[in-house]
């Protein structure tokens, strides 16, 4: 079975830099994973959830939210199966929990992720 497992989130002062993880498992024997894309995704509460970032397994490729673009970088570790969210200049409306998630196929797609981890929380005081 897939599973996601995500650290890295805390609290810190506007302009600061946090680096999120998300660490997988049971990727090799689900068919067609390896083959997909990860992606981070955040949540304010009573709002939906939006995407942020996402890379592709197989090559690298990568997309960004306009919000992320310039602040935000998304990488990954095939062998680890871990991918990363590092977040600089961050701002108070970066404020959310954060979540990793999986998806199946080689679009590098801001929809249709089907396994996800728990969250965790990143404030941005200002």
């Amino acid at each position: 079975q897939v599973q996601l497992v995500e650290s890295g989130g805390g609290a810190v002062q506007a302009g600061g830099s946090l680096r999120l993880s998300c660490a997988g498992s049971g990727f090799t024997a689900s068919y067609g994973v390896m083959a997909g894309v990860m992606g981070w995704f955040r949540q304010v509460a009573g709002k939906e959830r939006e995407f942020v970032a996402a890379i592709r397994w197989s090559d690298g490729r990568t997309d960004y939210a306009d919000s992320a673009k310039g602040r935000f970088s998304i990488s990954k570790d095939n062998a680890k199966l871990t991918a990363y969210l590092q977040m600089n200049s961050l701002k108070p409306e970066d404020t959310a929990v954060y979540y990793c998630a999986a998806r199946r196929g080689v679009v590098v797609a801001r929809t249709g992720y089907e396994y996800w981890g728990q969250g965790t929380q990143v404030t941005v005081s200002s």
